[in-house]
């Protein structure tokens, strides 16, 4: 493998930079093997069990939304590739404090999926191995001593992999990926054409029995969860071959090919499951150690016991592919963060294969850190959810001030009517974080409140001279935006999932009405969209941080390669 030749920094030492070396095929792979994890192998269950058949609407709605959302995307990767870009497109409109609003959410969703991922993996096993691959407690919710050592296991290997380089991480994921392209394909068509009953999609009370409170609630439960990562592609941004070309499309076909995949695995989980077990609605439709495997279950129950050994070894597959990723992606955005100057500059530093080795030991410590006694799978997507939607409600206010601050930017991709589909994002993103649930956000906003300490203690930490400018007129809409997120969500009609959690019950008081809180809630959205976008930084203010950007991606496109 070519290795990039050192530079030699202002201090007289070695500097190396990321490479530029991966293409279209292996950046659609990345993004689509983080669109296809665990969340197919569980995300129909827990969504069917919240909205029952109706769940196919959550995955449509989500699959619509977050279409528009990757377009939003597709343009500000394209036109500003750089590593860890969703920690740093905020930076370049909103300065310091809104740069790392985003950021922080970014890394907080992918630092915690590997581990995830990995619970996924041995909730599978647990599933057909109960009795000897026991790694859960007796109630089932966390990892016992077992399975925490069995996890170390996977993220060392993920680690190891990273370590290795850019292109052993894609090219490992593009193995993986076709694999679990293939088996979720033959999934669909062996339950379909084996064991379908077409009464199921209006049985346990008809096919919206828990109205469209259910069918929201769900987006929470692993749809959305799910669906997500077509933004990993502009992660490794600094690293893609002919990013203006290659970005937008990778975002877009991953997208497209991901949502397809999941509302058919939908149709073929409702039409498998036993009528039985939905005469008394659909709050269990798997009873028993299925649930842990709820495809492997069925195609037991079905006779296809084939089928069930392949889902077993797509349970490593899957998850394991897609935890490789975010712990390679989470390390790029805590080396954009430190390129930025949020965190100690030793954050950013490049190994000799190109990797910021520094970020990926401290993304693998994190991860391993989450195996502690937290929520089990279900309990920590609603979590990782409304940060990936935080993160993602930055993008269409960071366009759309960047569209008006560098209007003469060159932009391979544009959005089409941007004016539009930029507000809608942000109303569409802010829904999407008040149906995860008032305990959900309760503790997303513990771990808000965690990382802007941090920050602002490490800036004080600096002499005057080296502090990161914070340009509070920017970033003032942020705090009110956040806010008032608690408070509808405080007052509004989502308990989120757990309600309790460490030992504290959080319920929201239900004080405003189903609908009338969505309407509460887009007419705040709408006034943060507007004061966002008229409170970047000045022209001149942009172009300097755009122009930093430009001279690092320059730096890491020619960095000589031997």
């Amino acid at each position: 493998m070519a290795t990039t030749a050192p530079g030699v920094s202002s201090a007289g030492t070695e500097e190396y930079h990321l490479q530029r070396k991966v293409g279209l095929r292996p950046l659609t792979l990345i993004s689509l093997g983080s669109i296809i994890g665990s969340g197919w192998l569980l995300g129909a269950l827990h969504a069917a069990s919240r909205a029952g058949a109706a769940s196919l609407l959550s995955w449509i709605i989500a699959g619509v939304v977050l279409g528009i959302l990757a377009l939003v995307h597709a343009e500000l990767g394209s036109t500003y590739p750089v590593s860890g870009g969703t920690a740093r497109f905020p930076f370049m409109i909103f300065g310091a404090l809104g740069g790392f609003t985003g950021g922080w959410m970014a890394f907080l969703q992918a630092v915690t999926i590997a581990p995830i991922e990995v619970e996924a993996s041995l909730g599978y096993l647990q599933s057909k191995f109960p009795h000897t691959f026991n790694v859960y407690n007796a109630a089932g919710t966390t990892l016992n001593g077992k399975g925490i050592a069995w996890g170390a296991v996977f993220m060392l290997v993920f680690t190891a992999i990273n370590i290795m380089g850019v292109r052993w991480l894609a090219e490992t994921n593009s193995i993986a990926v076709y694999w679990k392209l293939l088996i979720p394909t033959i999934t669909i068509f062996a339950l379909i054409f084996t064991v379908f009953h077409s009464g199921n999609f209006t049985a346990g009370g008809g096919f919206m029995p828990y109205g469209f409170h259910g069918v929201f609630s769900a987006m929470a439960l692993g749809v959305i969860f799910a669906a997500e990562g077509f933004e990993q592609a502009i992660q490794v941004g600094g690293e893609a071959e002919n990013p203006q070309r290659n970005i937008p499309r990778a975002v877009i076909y991953s997208m497209i090919i991901g949502i397809v995949i999941y509302i058919l695995l939908e149709v073929a989980f409702i039409g498998a499951l036993n009528p039985a077990n939905l005469l008394h609605g659909w709050a269990n439709p798997i009873p028993g150690v299925g649930s842990f495997g709820p495809y492997a279950s069925l195609a037991t129950t079905a006779g296809l016991g084939w089928l069930s050994t392949l889902l077993i070894i797509d349970a490593v597959v899957s998850p394991a592919g897609t935890g490789l990723i975010y712990l390679g992606t989470s390390s790029r955005l805590s080396y954009g963060m430190g390129r930025n100057g949020y965190f100690p500059g030793a954050i950013s530093k490049i190994s000799k294969r190109g990797v910021p080795l520094v970020s990926i030991i401290i993304c693998f410590v994190i991860g391993m850190l989450t195996f502690l006694p937290f929520p089990s799978w279900s309990g920590l997507v609603g979590l990782v959810t409304s940060a990936t939607v935080i993160m993602y409600a930055m993008a269409p206010v960071s366009l759309a001030g960047l569209r008006k601050q560098d209007p003469d930017r060159q932009r391979v991709y544009r959005l089409p009517a941007a004016a539009i589909l930029c507000p809608f994002a942000f109303i569409a993103a802010n829904f999407f974080v008040y149906f995860s649930g008032y305990s959900t956000i309760f503790w997303l906003y513990v771990f808000i409140a965690a990382g802007f300490l941090i920050f602002f203690v490490y800036q004080v930490s600096l002499p005057a001279e080296r502090r990161t400018i914070i340009e509070w007129r920017s970033a003032y809409w942020i705090l009110p935006w956040l806010a008032s997120l608690f408070v509808v969500s405080w007052l509004g009609q989502y308990d989120g999932s757990p309600p309790t959690v460490f030992g504290f019950t959080l319920l929201a008081t239900h004080r405003i009405g189903q609908w009338w809180d969505l309407l509460v809630l887009t007419g705040i959205s709408l006034a943060i969209y507007y004061w966002a976008v008229n409170s970047g930084m000045s022209k001149a203010k942009v172009h300097a941080a755009v122009e930093s950007v430009e001279a690092e991606a320059s730096t890491e496109l020619d960095a000589p390669l031997t």
